[in-house]
């Protein structure tokens, strides 16, 4: 699905990823972890265009994207969840949502409005409201709608536990759980390793814009001596 070989990124003359490698298979979760500053977020947004100064081979559905604007990559199928949510507030949830309609998507079951009210019933009660006047999980739950609107394939998630309530957390990973069911891969970028426990396959430990460590999840889950010198726990 998702293929990334010797990834380079910069801000400036400041080096952020250095020939960085990771795979994401059709229906699975892999969760991106690592420190503050180790260059998840960055890592997504190489991914997904959003940095300019960036060299290195992107394949997604063994089609080459590296050099393709954002949105293009977006319109190949390949959704992304920015860790700021960029929500248009003065839209309601509805306007938010049929703005990230995708008509011609190939997809045999497509997401809808109904089918994301089901997934976030908070959603179901807000219909009307304007994304400002939401909370913040309440926005971190139309950021993730907005984006399955445009049925993607392949989603990258940023940070979706960091911030929100425990029951939205718990909404977040079945959102998860329900994409890798409908063959949907999701690659999250993640600090909580017990709500990465709970929705990924395998997980890559970036330390300094490098992998450092890659396992299936419950490897490092159960390996103390690694987490705490990758992740400090």
């Amino acid at each position: 699905m998702l293929n990334v070989t010797k990834l380079n990124a910069f801000y400036g003359k400041a080096q952020i990823l250095f020939d960085l490698q990771l795979q994401v298979q059709k229906g699975e979760v892999v969760a991106l972890m690592g420190r503050n500053g180790a260059g998840k977020s960055t890592t997504l947004k190489s991914i997904m265009g959003l940095i300019e100064d960036r060299s290195g081979a992107v394949q997604f559905l063994e089609r080459d994207i590296a050099r393709l604007q954002s949105h293009e990559i977006a319109r190949l199928g390949l959704g992304y969840i920015p860790e700021d949510r960029r929500i248009f507030t003065e839209l309601t949830v509805l306007e938010n949502l049929e703005i990230g309609r995708k008509t011609n998507a190939a997809s045999s079951n497509p997401w809808t409005i109904e089918r994301l009210f089901k997934l976030f019933p908070n959603l179901a009660q807000m219909p009307n409201r304007l994304g400002g006047s939401m909370s913040g999980g309440e926005q971190q739950m139309l950021t993730v709608a907005r984006t399955l609107m445009g049925n993607p394939q392949c989603v990258l998630m940023d940070e979706p536990s960091e911030g929100v309530a425990p029951f939205i957390v718990e909404q977040m990973a079945g959102s998860i759980l329900t994409m890798k069911a409908e063959g949907i891969s999701v690659l999250l970028c993640e600090q909580n390793i017990h709500f990465a426990q709970q929705v990924a396959d395998r997980v890559y430990v970036l330390e300094k814009g490098q992998i450092a460590y890659s396992a299936t999840m419950q490897e490092l889950v159960r390996n103390q001596v690694l987490r705490r010198q990758y992740l400090g726990i």
